[in-house]
């Protein structure tokens, strides 16, 4: 099964290196990243700040590997949520198997 994980971070050079680590480790196969604004509740005051979201496109049941990953750059993780995938074609199914094996 594949899944899409969903990071949020500070800068976006730590997504960026965040994506390359999990590239050269064979955790995922694809990653994006790009910037948003985030608005969020804080001892109960409405705050909003810009982050930037890295979404890997891997193997299901890696959160773990890729949250251990993420802290390599950053002393804790603003977010890491796995979104199991029902399906996806065949094309991409197979290019991952052939990237990160089995």
């Amino acid at each position: 099964m594949l899944a899409l994980y969903y990071l949020t971070f500070s800068q976006p050079d730590q997504a960026q290196a965040v994506a390359h680590d999990l590239l050269r480790e064979k955790v995922a196969v694809c990653t994006n990243w790009f910037p948003i604004t985030c608005a969020y509740l804080w001892e109960g005051a409405v705050q909003q700040e810009s982050e930037t979201v890295l979404i890997v496109k891997a193997r299901a049941g890696v959160r773990e590997q890729i949250e251990a990953i993420a802290r390599r750059h950053i002393d804790y993780t603003h977010f890491v949520g796995e979104i199991p995938l029902a399906s996806v074609n065949a094309d991409f199914a197979g290019w991952l198997t052939r990237e990160l094996g089995g």
